[in-house]
């Protein structure tokens, strides 16, 4: 039985907030850093009484914490037998990907103009080493007409290609990017590696591995925004039957070659995730998702139910925008981009968005702005009556 915006209680839930003072704020900040209920503090207390109690065989129980969250990682994929590789942020699983990569043989990477900048950075800088970077546009027909992100991407996939990089939802307007499947067959005619990031999907927009036909992608995220997980608890899904070597690993990759004498010749990895692992992390971001985790299935908050509350909540900030009547010049919105094909937040177009920001943060509404981008990205415990408050003042921080 899942929850529906209509039986859905914000109010009930955001009791459980109570250490992140939801109610007394208005914390618009879903798409970025969402509260933590208050059984992550909890959590987070137990991971320095089991270290306290058991020093260093913590780590027993510290693995055993890990694979719950790589099945909670499973469930929200749609991939119950999925390899699940976990990493402190996504830059460090970005980078054992690209490490993995035959550049020497295939020095063209695909890539669009509207990857967070994990992914923009880096390929940058790759780029100045000598790589040919394509990157496709994100913005005005490639916006507006479903599955043309794709379509261009695939166009761009030739026998040169060593991967495509390519968000599921876009950071700096919440667009769902449709066709990834398609995007997915492209590579896998020419031999190239996929991976999607699904940062902005992972438990707000439901994400199939095998209902988009990704079966054979990798795919990377992490529990920072919509999880409410916090830091440290970031993914890699690496395809079955992987047998790629990334150069960039950790000692974890041999946990199963320790007990043999290693190879000087060949560095050993081990299998599943493990070929894709780092070294020695802090457990304490774990215990927080998997208290989290078992918080979430506790209320019935699975990624349908989550996606029906978030959409009622965006088409309540959008129709009562509107009814602002703001000067398009001031804030605009676009009216072409569906309901439907927007991820956890509302992109607004506003020259001053920063400064709309900062006269919000001074009413008390939590909001945040990528360049002229202001976003407003609520959340599960956050109140219609917030809701409403909001936009009043969004009204006043915009005379």
């Amino acid at each position: 039985m899942r929850a529906s915006p209509e039986r859905h209680d914000a109010r009930r839930l955001a009791r459980h907030y109570s250490r992140f003072r939801v109610g007394e704020r208005i914390l618009l900040t879903g798409h970025s850093h969402q509260a933590w209920p208050d059984v992550a503090f909890e959590a987070q207390m137990q991971a320095w009484e089991d270290a306290a109690e058991l020093v260093d065989g913590k780590w027993d129980v510290a693995l055993a914490v890990a694979e719950e969250v790589r099945e909670g990682y499973r469930q929200l994929l749609d991939d119950p037998q999925g390899h699940i590789a976990l990493g402190q942020n996504t830059h460090e699983l970005v980078i054992r990907f690209l490490s993995a990569l035959p550049l020497r043989d295939r020095r063209r990477i695909v890539t669009t103009d509207g990857e967070f900048h994990t992914v923009r950075r880096q390929l940058e800088r790759l780029r100045e080493e000598g790589l040919e970077i394509v990157q496709v546009g994100t913005t005005g027909s490639a916006q507006s007409v479903p599955g043309a992100i794709a379509e261009a991407v695939v166009d761009a996939v030739d026998e040169s290609t060593a991967a495509v990089l390519i968000s599921s939802v876009l950071f700096r307007n919440s667009l769902i990017v449709d066709g990834l499947g398609e995007v997915a067959a492209a590579c896998e005619r020419v031999g190239a590696s996929l991976l999607v990031d699904a940062y902005h999907s992972t438990n707000v927009v439901p994400f199939s591995v095998p209902g988009m036909g990704l079966e054979r992608a990798f795919v990377v995220g992490g529990g920072y925004k919509y999880c409410q997980f916090g830091e440290g608890v970031c993914f890699l899904r690496i395809p079955p039957d992987c047998a790629m070597r990334p150069v960039l690993t950790g000692w974890f990759s041999e946990f199963g070659e320790l007990a043999e004498q290693p190879d000087a010749r060949r560095v050993a990895y081990g299998d599943g995730p493990l070929r894709f692992a780092g070294s020695t992390y802090d457990p304490v971001g774990h215990y927080r998702a998997r208290a989290v985790l078992r918080f979430f299935r506790s209320r019935r908050l699975d990624p349908p139910a989550l996606r029906a509350v978030s959409q009622a909540q965006l088409a309540r900030l959008a129709e009562a925008i509107a009814d602002l009547d703001i000067d398009p010049a001031v804030i605009g919105c676009d009216p072409d981009l569906a309901l439907e094909r927007r991820g956890g937040f509302l992109a607004l177009d506003a020259p001053d968005a920063g400064g709309i920001a900062a006269r919000l943060r001074e009413r008390g509404v939590f909001v945040d702005h990528r360049g002229t981008v202001l976003r407003l990205g609520p959340a599960p415990y956050v109140t219609n009556a917030q809701l409403d408050e909001a936009v009043a003042l969004l009204g006043e921080a915009t005379r």
